[in-house]
């Protein structure tokens, strides 16, 4: 396999992995970046731990998505993460009411 066969890979599977985000993120409550990771998630909880003056972070995920496009299952049931990083949890916007979309006529 040459490196432009390579690369053309990689950019098709990180497209396939975007699409399939774009499908499933209103499913999720929950957006999560960890210095390794990407998660969707509908259950965080994140603690500060202390160890003998090191400040850590544990992050348990439920019923969460994986960004990683070399990961043959991305749909996940329980997620722990333990980080000395930082970690960015936001909580999704989830609009009451949402119409279907009309078509178009031509």
């Amino acid at each position: 396999m040459s490196t432009e066969d390579l690369e053309k890979y990689e950019t098709e599977m990180e497209l396939q992995l975007y699409r399939e985000y774009k499908d499933i993120v209103r499913q999720f409550s929950y957006v999560v970046e960890t210095e390794r990771r990407f998660y969707l998630a509908n259950s965080v909880d994140l603690q500060v731990r202390d160890a003998g003056g090191e400040v850590f972070f544990e992050l348990k995920l439920s019923d969460a998505w994986v960004w990683d496009m070399y990961r043959p299952a991305r749909f996940v049931k329980n997620v722990r993460v333990v980080t000395f990083k930082d970690v960015n949890v936001e909580e999704l916007d989830k609009p009451d009411l949402e119409l279907p979309e009309q078509p178009r006529l031509p």
